[in-house]
């Protein structure tokens, strides 16, 4: 089993910066990509950015440039780092993992969510 928490929402002005941190627990050399999801109310949860274990990470059209995923894989642990934050970006950001179980099926986590709010 692997359990996710994540940390550093909050509020923030347009233009600003966050950072947010999703720490894994449990069997955490299993996982196998990280990656962060965000739900806007009355909108459907969307990918934010996707990390592989190998280091490959993609990202949505709507973020990409100005935000960047990392990982550390020793610690099961993944963050995003956020810029120029718009109005658009208000949302909970849920971290989710991927995961082999101990009979090596497939499964995925997800964190209880922090939520980002860009306001002035």
């Amino acid at each position: 089993q692997v359990q996710l928490v994540e940390s550093g929402g909050g509020l923030v002005q347009p233009g600003g910066s966050l950072r947010l941190s999703c720490a894994a627990s449990g069997n955490i050399t299993s996982i196998t990509a990280m990656g962060w999801y965000r739900q806007a109310p009355g909108k459907q949860r969307e990918l934010v950015a996707i990390i592989a274990r190998s280091g490959l990470t993609n990202y949505a059209a709507s973020v990409k440039g100005r935000s960047t995923i990392s990982g550390d894989n020793a610690k099961g642990a993944v963050y995003l780092r956020m810029n120029s934050l718009k109005r658009e970006d208000t949302a909970v950001y849920y971290c989710n993992a991927e995961y082999y179980s101990d009979t090596l099926d497939i499964r995925v986590s997800w964190g209880q969510g922090t939520q980002v709010t860009v306001s002035s």
